[in-house]
């Protein structure tokens, strides 16, 4: 006897997803022509082939999708190629300013990195057929994690840079391992919550209003914690240190759903940076330059975040114009102050329709988490989403004042290539859960079947079905 399988209909919106990214290339060639107008008085004369070359990648990445993975989340690529692409110009008006015409400037290196991660991501998309296969290397994902964040430090390899040992150097070349460790260690963090979340939810003695674990289940934030501060001390580097432990932290709240940890995570991390404040005179620099930025002492220390302040306000509600700016004037404009670069040609509403775009990107990422229907890939969508939401969140408080400083990069669209490849390969991760997330399930199927209910279902309540291949 047969029997008939019912499915939920889906639309794939592959189509919507192909009309958005033909959008998303015309306002950054609209904004590309924009700014060689306001400097040259001319169209670009590589405009065909840059924009040819932008649009031919993102449209094969469509079609990877189309085979791969038709249910992927229709929203998260042409919001990576609109900041990429807004990055993009905003490099080559900086080397407009610098008076690099040719290819021998920053944008055209960054373009070459931005196919090198549009084709990374796509090989991801290729190969890795089920999320879930991610889980088999657990353990892996964590040594290869710790490995990249401990090359910076290997005499003859790292690179101390602007006050932080975070690059390995290999001839001309240098690179960011700790970009790709953060994705190896989210892989790392949702294998072992989903195994060992039952444990850490245990209850232990109540403080407060907060039931705090056990002692002995301190164990693994003590280890997340002295990896951080390994980072911070070592490497000097607060913004990684804050990002991996902060990524953690997060995933083990939503794993156990105890808010204890978060208070506890908060304390942890707390006590670590005021002790290597104490410590280390780099980050009392820092801390001086957040709090008073104008000062003479600071001003002699560095007069970055003032010019980037002064930027900023000089932009106003509607900014000066693609080209027409300064944000030359700014030490490392392309990178660290690439948001105030933006800020001050495109002013506060070219920087909210920014800061939507991040919303967006993190909204479906989250969403993505919501939907899907094993554990380890509800916990790796949530900490991928999370990592991008706060290191946004730590670049803009760095260049606002919320925070001090800590020298990250801004996804999607600051120069560097590690950063880059490793934020292609985020969005490659999250389009892959968002397509098992997102596709139908057959209904009346007895074990097999699971109800498209199920699909907004907490991490804590769902263990079963990632112990399936």
């Amino acid at each position: 006897m047969t029997t008939t399988v019912e499915t939920i209909p889906t639309k794939s919106r592959r189509n919507t997803e192909l009309l958005l990214l033909l959008f998303a290339v015309a306002i950054v060639l609209f904004a590309w022509v924009d700014t060689e107008m306001a400097n040259r008085g001319a169209v670009p004369a590589g405009l065909v082939a840059i924009g040819g070359g932008l649009l031919t990648l993102v449209v094969l990445f469509n079609l990877v999708l189309r085979w791969k993975a038709s249910y992927a989340d229709p929203l998260l690529l042409p919001i990576a190629t609109l900041l990429n692409g807004l990055g993009l110009v905003m490099i080559h008006r900086l080397d407009l300013a610098a008076g690099d015409y040719g290819f021998d400037g920053d944008a055209f290196r960054q373009l070459i990195w931005t196919g090198v991660s549009i084709v990374v991501a796509g090989a991801v998309l290729w190969f890795l057929r089920d999320h879930r296969t991610l889980r088999r290397y657990t353990y892996t994902a964590m040594a290869a994690g710790v490995l990249l964040l401990v090359l910076p430090l290997v005499p003859g390899l790292g690179s101390e840079q602007f006050g932080s040992r975070i690059w390995i150097r290999l001839g001309s070349y240098s690179f960011q391992p700790g970009e790709i460790a953060k994705i190896a260690l989210a892989i790392f963090f949702a294998g072992y919550l989903v195994q060992a979340r039952d444990v850490l939810s245990l209850a232990g003695r109540k403080v407060l209003g907060f039931t705090f674990p056990r002692g002995r289940d301190l164990g693994p934030i003590m280890v997340a914690w002295l990896i951080s501060v390994a980072v911070l001390v070592f490497e000097k580097d607060l913004g990684s240190s804050l990002l991996f432990f902060g990524l953690f932290v997060a995933m083990l709240y939503v794993a156990t759903e105890r808010v204890s940890w978060i208070a506890i995570g908060l304390v942890l991390f707390a006590a670590g940076a005021y002790t290597a404040y104490l410590l280390f005179p780099h980050l009392q620099r820092r801390v001086m330059l957040w709090l008073d930025p104008f000062s003479a002492a600071s001003l002699e220390q560095s007069d970055q975040l003032a010019k980037g302040i002064m930027g900023m306000a000089a932009g106003g509600l509607f900014g000066t114009g693609l080209g027409k700016g300064r944000p030359w004037l700014v030490s490392m404009a392309e990178s660290d102050f690439i948001l105030p670069s933006l800020a001050e040609e495109l002013g506060l509403t070219g920087v909210f329709a920014i800061l939507v775009l991040y919303g967006l990107f993190v909204q479906r990422g989250l969403r993505t988490a919501l939907g899907v229907r094993d554990g380890f890939g509800k916990l790796l969508a949530l900490g991928l989403a999370f990592s991008v939401a706060l290191q946004v969140f730590v670049v803009i408080g760095g260049v606002t004042r919320v925070i001090p400083l800590t020298g990250l990069t801004t996804p999607f669209m600051s120069l560097g290539g590690s950063a880059l490849l490793a934020n292609w390969s985020i969005t490659a991760l999250l389009l892959r859960i968002s397509d098992q997330a997102r596709r139908p399930v057959p209904e009346g199927d007895g074990l097999h079947a699971i109800p498209r209910r199920r699909h907004t279902a907490s991490v804590a309540a769902d263990t079963q079905a990632v112990s399936r291949p």
